[in-house]
């Protein structure tokens, strides 16, 4: 259950139905999902991070499916079960098979494996690549 509950449509202030409306027409959806009606408790935080997701995620030098798989990569290593099954949704609204899943969760988990390898060795960074 959400900290401070979940405000739905009807129960919600006019500058949230405001946010509301928006994300709906953006996404052509007719329903909210529980993360922004979580963040809708406080109206700030909802408008501002709606405006920064919908320009991050708006069409631009990578495209649509790329961004959704990297969010989903940047959520499994973080650990957040939302982000992962929403954005895995719009990966896969977005073309994402299953290989491609698959192959995204390998390259995770082996980034997220050597990362850590060479944190602890404390490796220091080739000449080469700076």
């Amino acid at each position: 259950m959400a900290t401070l509950g979940l405000i739905e449509y009807q129960d919600a202030s006019a500058e949230v139905r405001e946010v509301y409306d928006d994300i709906m027409a953006t996404r052509k959806t007719d329903w909210i999902n529980n993360f922004w009606k979580a963040l809708a408790n406080d109206p700030p935080t909802l408008r501002r991070t709606w405006k920064s997701i919908k320009e991050i995620m708006a069409p631009g030098a990578l495209d649509a499916l790329t961004k959704e798989m990297l969010y989903v990569a940047v959520s499994v290593s973080n650990q957040c079960g939302y982000c992962i099954a929403s954005h895995t949704a719009a990966a896969r609204k977005a073309g994402m098979t299953d290989a491609m899943f698959a192959e995204l969760m390998a390259v995770v988990g082996m980034a997220n494996e050597t990362n850590r390898l060479a944190s602890g060795y404390q490796v220091e960074i080739d000449e080469r690549f700076r």
